[in-house]
């Protein structure tokens, strides 16, 4: 009879601390996923308020009925830095066909225009603080990543949209299909 006492005492005491080791074990559920920011209209898009480097307000109304190339980008961003003289001279070929690339950095005014200068930027470089960055994920890029693209067909659409580099001759070839069917 001890013996069975003993035998039922250890698989209770197994039975008890299987029960907590697997309450234990279970991981809290995850946090659910934030909730992807809502995606903005063409219209509220053309109308964001902007601000060149000597901080007067600048909107993508102007450019409307172009297509836009928006380079989200900042100065300390190496590869963001290796893709603009891209930009320059994709900027300087299909200027004349509806094209405007535009970079937004959420950066220091200062050292955005310096870096335009150095490098010869032929497009406008505006800034701005964590709108921008809000404006980038409402435009897509959900993890933030620098440099992201984001093309936008005449009536401010989003056409196309990259994280990290956009390869020079890629973006070349695709500004040539969009220019085509815009014609």
């Amino acid at each position: 009879m001890r013996r069975l006492v003993a035998v039922t005492g250890l698989l209770l005491a197994a039975l008890l601390a299987g029960i907590a080791f697997h309450f234990a074990g279970r991981a809290s559920a995850p946090a659910p996923p934030a909730p992807a920011p809502p995606a903005i209209t063409p219209g509220v898009l053309m109308a964001t308020p902007f601000a060149d480097g000597q901080g007067k307000p600048q909107s993508l109304a102007p450019y409307a009925g172009k297509v836009i190339v928006l380079n989200f980008w900042a100065t300390w961003c190496a590869p963001c830095r290796e893709e603009m003289p891209g930009f320059v001279r994709l900027q300087a070929r299909w200027q004349k066909s509806g094209v405007q690339f535009i970079g937004l950095a959420h950066d220091d005014p200062a050292k955005v225009m310096a870096f335009g200068r150095e490098l010869g930027v032929n497009y406008p470089l505006w800034v701005g603080g964590s709108d921008i960055s809000d404006l980038s994920r409402r435009l897509g890029n959900r993890l933030g990543v620098l440099p992201y693209t984001v093309i936008l067909g005449p009536t401010g659409d989003v056409l196309d949209q990259r994280m990290g580099l956009f390869d020079e001759h890629e973006l070349d070839q695709r500004l040539g299909k969009l220019t085509a069917k815009s014609s």
